[in-house]
């Protein structure tokens, strides 16, 4: 029976993760998510059904449009694999419960700015307001936490902190980001959202290096700081409490 559930959620991973690769390129743009359909975005030929199956139709068409042969972004596929991927590790990590919802909603989130963040260098408004409003109902209502206040002084540290780098580095940080990390604060505490910006920054520098050895990034020139921040958040999400035990256990030596 466990099989079945991870493995419908791995489906339905891919399947949402389809979907907000629309949502992640089409919203920024001010544009339907619903019409016009899925389309080729160089013939703007319209998709069949046999073109939409996420990861396999990418694979049997080799990476091409059918009709104009024109090369399709290896960004769709792994987005879907990723977003599978995750959404089959969270119930792995936290068990079947609400709070599983909670990190799902996480993952979906996080996978349509990293989608935005990439092909725009953008976080759109609409979509943090859309799940922050969920968040905010589900952390109060549905899983609250131990402390009532939790979630707001998360919202507050999320976002004071990114408005003091912005400040300071004088335009370094989008207000995006800033925005982001008040919602993310909401979901994950003051503690664990001070640890997803350490992480975020480090995998940052690391993409930033990545990206400069093989010529995808210039020195100088902004770059998405959105795949990282969303690798951190989750890195901190599943795995925060027990880095935040096992330091206390060694501040405790």
């Amino acid at each position: 029976m466990a099989a079945f559930y991870l493995t419908y959620s791995f489906l339905i991973g891919l399947v949402a993760g389809s979907f907000y690769n629309v949502v992640g390129l089409r919203v920024p743009k001010r544009q339907s998510i619903v019409r016009p359909g899925s389309h080729c975005g160089h013939c703007k030929r319209q998709l069949t059904m046999w073109e939409l199956i996420p990861v396999v139709s990418y694979l049997c068409l080799r990476g091409k449009c059918r009709g104009c042969g024109h090369a399709i972004s290896p960004i769709y596929p792994l987005i879907e694999l990723v977003n599978a991927a995750l959404f089959t590790a969270a119930p792995l990590v936290l068990g079947w419960s609400w709070e599983l919802v909670i990190a799902w909603l996480l993952i979906s989130l996080l996978t349509i700015i990293t989608v935005s963040d990439i092909a725009y260098m953008l976080i759109p408004d609409k979509i943090l307001l859309f799940f922050g409003t969920l968040f905010i109902f589900l952390r109060y209502f549905v899983q609250p936490p131990a402390a009532w206040w939790e979630p707001l002084a998360g919202a507050a540290a999320g976002f004071g902190l990114l408005l003091l780098i912005a400040i300071l580095s004088k335009g370094g940080m989008g207000g995006g980001d800033i925005k982001l990390f008040a919602v993310l604060g909401w979901v994950l505490g003051w503690k664990l959202v001070l640890i997803a910006f350490v992480i975020a920054a480090f995998y940052g520098t690391m993409l930033g290096i990545i990206g400069m050895a093989t010529g995808k990034v210039k020195v100088g020139k902004a770059m998405p700081f959105g795949p990282a921040i969303a690798m951190g958040t989750l890195t901190a999400y599943f795995f925060g409490e027990r880095f935040l035990h096992w330091y206390a256990t060694i501040i405790a030596f």
